[in-house]
């Protein structure tokens, strides 16, 4: 059968994707070698983590936090099996929607591992080995990426767990190492430091979360660390011996230094992912490449003319939604319209508790730049709607253009701090000004008055503070 268009993969960035261009009125194929679509982020990724998150965050609330609202329940008791449950039930009614999606789009889904033949071929291997070359137009690799491994360091998703494993423990582990400070490193190392695992974080930086605001950063460590964490920065693992209780952690200052041995029941491995493009053929057809990653030009189209990728095997952040937009996008420009990603915008968020969200430059990337700019911030402490529900950690910033006033980028650290970025998005998106987002009238009591007065911090004239 001969297509419009073939996409290989079918997480965030391919599936929606192909719904673009099935709406545009292109034949639209996905390949799709796993049992279910969505891809790491809905099968073992975005989704079950933000379940155990969730879960793990009421479990929290109801064992430290109710008492102080009078509420009386007791000591809460974990029920890992039933949580799980809940994880996986989630990660099922997600997928199911990304196939409904595919019917109701008439998109055919190819179940096997797709490789690329050449610019206009693709050819699909079922489970059970059988080989199927189909026609197509164009080709959009969406693949996406794949667990970052640490030297030296064998994982066995028991002793020595990478984020899919994490999600699968059968039983709080009493000392977790998590090696890397990262998005993944916390979030995970939050699920399991909530349920009752001592969390001892190791990172060869000497800081965690890098490429976020440092400000930002340093308040969250303190915050992280009055929770129970302990970090070891600027230090490196050289190596985990696994045994019957468990794995030691041999770890060293980064600068070097005396090593160290960490004992760990289990030892997640954080330090960041790859792109996955294994077995797509992409040498033999002739893709250019660069340090792993397909090298695309503005319309995504790699060096063989039809061929395009997006997601996590090009350049740019490895988050879900960038490479959404980027699957509109392709999808746009191969239906002869005008599709446009603006990487100037794209948000960040840290699903921890409180949340960390980021969206444009953070100070040190403006100073680096040679920007002049200007910054007002508003603690959550100063919030009414935040000291009602005890949420009060965390501040918003926002920075601006000292010349045009125009809003170069905005750090929250606080409850809800994922949905509140958003409005700085879209004004963002309108090229606005802090005035603009201070002139803006937000509705009292709530946690996003914070970004109003962030705004109007710019220009000093917060009004609670």
């Amino acid at each position: 059968m001969s297509y419009d268009l073939i996409i290989i993969g079918a997480g965030p960035g391919g599936y929606v994707c192909a719904i673009r261009a099935a709406q545009l009125g292109l034949k639209t194929a996905i390949v799709e070698k796993r049992a279910t679509l969505g891809g790491t982020c809905l099968n073992i990724g975005c989704i079950p983590s933000k379940a155990l998150l969730h879960a793990s965050d009421m479990f929290e609330e109801a064992g430290h936090d109710f008492a102080a609202l009078g509420i009386s329940v007791g000591k809460p008791k974990l029920d890992l099996a039933a949580m799980m449950k809940h994880k996986d039930e989630t990660v099922g009614a997600n997928v199911q929607g990304v196939a409904f999606l595919m019917k109701k789009n008439k998109v055919d889904v190819l179940s096997g591992a797709g490789k690329i033949l050449g610019a206009g071929k693709v050819e699909v291997t079922d489970a059970k080995g059988n080989a199927t070359v189909h026609e197509t137009k164009s080709i959009v690799i969406a693949t996406g990426s794949d667990v970052a491994p640490l030297p030296g360091v064998t994982i066995d998703e028991k002793t020595i767990v990478s984020s899919t494993g994490a999600l699968t423990l059968d039983k709080v582990p009493g000392k977790l190492v998590v090696v890397g400070a990262g998005v993944i490193g916390l979030e995970l190392g939050s699920v399991w430091r909530r349920l009752g695992a001592e969390v001892i974080v190791v990172e060869y930086l000497d800081r965690i979360l890098p490429g976020m605001d440092l400000e930002v950063s340093k308040q969250f460590q303190r915050m992280l660390e009055k929770q129970g964490f302990t970090f070891h920065l600027g230090h490196k693992v050289t190596g985990v011996e696994t045994g019957k209780k468990g794995a030691k952690v041999s770890v060293e200052p980064a600068a070097g230094g005396d090593a160290k041995s960490i004992d760990a029941d289990v030892v997640l491995v954080a330090i960041g992912r790859r792109p996955y493009t294994e077995g797509l053929g992409l040498e033999a057809a002739g893709v250019a490449m660069d340090r792993g990653r397909v090298v695309i030009d503005h319309h995504f189209q790699s060096s063989v003319p039809g061929i395009y990728a997006i997601g996590d095997v090009v350049r740019g952040p490895m988050l879900a939604h960038k490479a959404e937009d980027e699957g509109v996008a392709v999808a746009e420009i191969l239906a002869g319209k005008a599709g446009h990603v603006n990487y100037d915008v794209i948000p960040g968020v840290v699903y921890t508790a409180p949340e960390v969200a980021s969206v444009g430059k953070t100070e040190e990337e403006l100073k680096e730049a040679g920007v002049a700019y200007k910054v007002g911030k508003f603690p959550f402490t100063a919030n009414g709607r935040a000291r009602a529900m005890r949420k009060n950690d965390g501040f918003v910033k926002v920075l601006a253009d000292a010349t045009t006033d125009r809003v170069l980028g905005a750090h929250i650290v606080g409850f809800g701090a994922g949905d509140m970025i958003h409005e700085v998005a879209v004004l963002m998106e309108f090229g606005g000004s802090s005035e603009d987002l201070a002139r803006t009238c937000h509705a009292h009591p709530t946690m996003s008055e914070a970004v109003k007065e962030a705004a109007l911090a710019v220009e000093k004239r917060a009004l609670h503070t």
